[in-house]
């Protein structure tokens, strides 16, 4: 097969289709894949480091208010359909899959005009703009949440999990938590506000460690590298008990999950689909900052399964998280009752059901 795919932005558009292009190469190694990806996105320093090859357009997203701002986001938006048809034409795809992000509008919608088979990959359970628009041209849409598929047409559209889920589920994990002076026989709780670190998460948890101190579970706390010093000058003075881990990042999170109780984060898309695959409970505390407050949404089809908490930003507080940590961490058979719900909804074979819905359409 001959897979031209385009994500940009976040780490959630991206690493699903890196996932998709590792099951692609492990069925077909003979494949040739191309990577397009915005200027000004993620994409450009990771996916090269994956061996894949990469070009990239200049493109940004609209603004929901009228401003000169859109005049050069149509611009730039026409020199990359111009740029996507040229790229289509020296590859010769036998498909073009788009995995969100403004990038993939422009090359998914090209792929379309030319009559190139096309589908596209919504991680989230409301669907963004990009998507939205491409749903009217593309072949076949898939979706990472079933409450996604109310929102396209729907004789074109399969739920077939998020492609992380499997490249998570499949991984054997050799780590121990004595890498940062911990036990491996104590049930470990994983705070973490995702790669760059979450403001107010850090901050209640900087506040709440005098407690955790007390607790007969481990906490790790993960700041992010760019908020770890904030953090250590919050805790200046404080105690940090054995039971207790502060760090900035942990570089290979896939492999130190698997040995995680539950954990404390956001709600993007990728963070669920590994956690479900993986039946770990969950404190969910959903970013306010995201379009159409999706991550509550995502959140809230864990809650609603028993697999997950739900503290909004807003009601997180010292009591509110300790609480909640507590909850699910002193009572072992709430915490298997959870971590089974999650499992269920988890969907350990997303890459291969992607890829199968691929094939399907390829000329």
């Amino acid at each position: 097969m001959r897979l031209m795919i385009s994500g940009g932005g976040t780490g959630g558009h991206i690493y699903p289709a890196l996932a998709l292009i590792e099951e692609l190469r492990r069925v077909d190694p003979d494949s040739e894949v191309l990577y397009v990806g915005s200027t000004r996105g993620l994409e450009k320093d990771i996916v090269p480091k994956h061996n894949i090859d990469f070009e990239e357009l200049e493109i940004q997203g609209f603004k929901r208010s009228l401003s000169l701002y859109n005049v050069k986001t149509v611009a730039l938006f026409m020199k990359s359909l111009h740029k996507a048809k040229k790229l289509i034409k020296q590859f010769k795809p036998d498909i073009v899959i788009g995995t969100g992000g403004y990038v993939s509008g422009a090359v998914v919608y090209a792929a379309a005009q030319m009559k190139i088979p096309t589908m596209i990959h919504e991680q989230n359970s409301v669907v963004g703009l990009t998507n939205r628009f491409l749903s009217k041209h593309v072949d076949k849409i898939a979706v990472g949440f079933e409450d996604a598929i109310s929102q396209f047409p729907k004789d074109k559209t399969v739920y077939t999990g998020n492609p992380r889920a499997q490249q998570v589920a499949n991984l054997k994990s050799d780590f121990s938590w004595t890498k940062y002076g911990l036990k491996d026989d104590v049930p470990t709780l994983l705070i973490f506000g995702g790669s760059q670190g979450a403001l107010k998460i850090n901050r209640v948890t900087a506040e709440s460690i005098h407690l955790f101190n007390r607790k007969d579970y481990q906490v790790v706390f993960v700041t992010g590298p760019k908020r770890y010093d904030d953090v250590m000058e919050q805790l200046k003075g404080q105690t940090i008990n054995d039971n207790v881990a502060v760090l900035d990042y942990i570089a290979d999170m896939p492999n130190v999950l698997p040995k995680v109780d539950a954990i404390v984060g956001r709600a993007g898309a990728t963070s669920l689909a590994e956690i479900t695959a993986l039946g770990i409970p969950s404190v969910l505390i959903p970013s306010p900052y995201v379009t159409a407050d999706h991550q509550t949404k995502n959140a809230l089809s864990l809650v609603k399964n028993d697999a997950a908490v739900i503290i909004t930003e807003d009601d997180l507080t010292e009591k509110t998280l300790v609480e909640n940590a507590d909850f699910i961490m002193n009572d072992r058979y709430k915490r298997l009752k959870m971590a089974e719900n999650a499992r269920n909804m988890g969907c350990r074979d997303a890459a291969t059901r992607l890829l199968d819905l691929a094939k399907s359409i390829c000329h």
